[in-house]
């Protein structure tokens, strides 16, 4: 024991051997952690830097075209209910239904460019743009008979024959609005994926302003009525598009906007199809929730059930600025890496995207489940309506922390050029499983709106939220950089 407690002590008081700076190896390692979390506290903040810097202008301008419907409706809300529920049913069903897909073709650039800007390949940002201007006007056209003939498509979906008509109109009169997504969602994605993000807040902003003047001058002041309504919807687009042209054709883009080219029709297949499947990917996520809504149309006394859910609808509608804010920027900030050829940073941008976006994901999860009530109060006054509500709280809250992860895994996939595959995994999801799970819940175990939407959310959303995390946990980014190079060499 003695020998034993002589050697301890030996070892106690045995001196420390220092390094060159005096420190010994217990102090060194102590230094060399705290480096390490220095570094990682100051990566984490470049990248919510650069991260933000996309986000925030993202979030307002999303929030200002949104407000253009909610303005919208409101006029027409002051004419008559007949006039509300046809701009409405001309929104949610002709245009929602355009909407999504060229939203989601649009898309393709937040890939292409995003990459190419990474990649310092500027003078193509301009070549894409114009190949996707060709893709979307063509697509445009092909789905302009649903304006013409909303009236008859309307009564087939079973509307009553004076709504279908009004509402038929007034698609008409949007068609000038269905062209200008042609021009605007790719002029969006085309300065995204540059960090110009600040110019589409503020032109957002104007046009909003715009659009409050010209709705109060055409119904209040010309007495136009639905018409000028949709008028107005109409113009204020149109200035929105056009002022984001006249931002990068008169020297807001030098570098990446250098005028109209015949090389637009170099590689512009191998464009559609990329294009393509960016929109099958983005609108089956659209008309996912859309078709909730008219599941719920066939229920016996749907009335009420109805109401609640475009409550919950409106709610979660509102919210979901949010998250597709970082859905674009996810896409820009991995495709930027991607092109850059730093695969470790794309993964790195990935983390700190989903880690924020479902950090606010959470925020709101409780601020639901705690202000059910108050917040449903923003949209009806209904005591029956507002119970409903309160009944699916639990529903909402989930789907609302849901969407705050399965948006930015999309804009992963957007970044990688991955649409194609995750098309097919929203089909599987959302159309093989969620939907028969939802009416199974519904019809079989007799559970109502609340089995419609959770069959929908577990079965549907939930289990494409899993699928795209475990690719993008698995993706090797490396390869993905040696990939982009090949891509980007086919489309030049």
């Amino acid at each position: 024991m003695g020998s034993i407690n002589r050697e301890d002590d030996s070892k106690i008081t045995q001196p420390l051997i220092e390094d060159s700076n005096g420190r010994t190896p217990k102090e060194e390692g102590i230094d060399d952690n705290r480096d390490q979390e220095n570094n990682l506290t100051r990566r984490v903040w470049i990248e919510s830097t650069k991260l933000w810097h996309i986000v925030g202008p993202s979030i307002f301008s999303r929030v200002s075209s949104y407000s253009m419907n909610i303005v919208t409706q409101a006029f027409a809300g002051h004419i008559g209910d007949l006039e509300l529920a046809a701009v409405s049913i001309a929104n949610t069903v002709i245009v929602g239904f355009n909407f999504g897909l060229l939203l989601g073709m649009a898309s393709a650039l937040e890939t292409l460019c995003g990459q190419a800007f990474g990649a310092k390949k500027y003078a193509m940002l301009g070549v894409y743009l114009q190949r996707s201007w060709i893709v979307m006007f063509l697509s445009c056209f092909i789905l302009l008979p649903m304006y013409v003939f909303a009236t008859p498509l309307l009564k087939l979906l079973g509307e009553s024959d004076e709504l279908a008509e009004l509402a038929g109109e007034v698609a008409v009169w949007l068609i000038p609005l269905h062209f200008s997504f042609a021009i605007q969602f790719p002029l969006q994605r085309f300065l995204q994926s540059q960090l110009k993000t600040g110019v589409i807040a503020w032109v957002s902003l104007a046009t909003l302003v715009i659009h409050c003047l010209v709705s109060w001058l055409f119904v209040n002041v010309f007495q136009w009525g639905i018409v000028g309504i949709a008028v107005a919807l109409d113009i204020s687009w149109w200035v929105l598009a056009f002022g984001l042209f006249l931002y990068t054709a008169f020297g807001g883009c030098p570098e990446s906007w250098h005028g109209f080219s015949m090389q637009v029709f170099h590689g512009l297949w191998e464009f559609v199809q990329l294009s393509s499947a960016s929109g099958v990917m983005l609108c089956l996520e659209n008309w996912y929730y859309r078709i909730l809504l008219l599941m719920t149309g066939f229920m016996k006394n749907a009335e009420i059930a109805i109401d609640a859910l475009s409550v919950c609808m409106n709610i979660n509608g509102w919210e979901m600025m949010i998250p597709v804010a970082f859905f674009a920027a996810t896409g820009v900030r991995v495709s930027n890496e991607l092109g850059a050829g730093n695969g470790k940073a794309a993964k790195f941008a990935t983390e700190v995207s989903v880690a924020t976006s479902t950090i606010i994901g959470i925020f709101f999860f409780v601020l639901m489940i705690i202000f059910n009530y108050d917040i449903s109060l923003l949209f009806t006054s209904s005591s029956a309506i507002l119970a409903a509500v309160s009944d699916l709280k639990y529903l909402l809250a989930f789907t609302i922390l849901l969407n705050s992860v399965q948006p930015v895994l999309s804009g992963v996939a957007v970044g990688c050029g991955w649409q194609a595959w995750v098309a097919y995994i929203n089909i599987g999801c959302y159309y093989v499983v969620g939907l028969p799970l939802g009416f199974l819940m519904y019809r079989v175990f007799n559970l109502g709106i609340s089995g419609i939407w959770a069959g929908m959310i577990f079965g549907g959303t939930a289990i494409q939220t899993l699928i795209l995390a475990i690719i993008t946990m698995r993706c090797n980014w490396d390869k993905e950089v040696k990939i982009f190079i090949i891509s980007i060499l086919a489309l030049i």
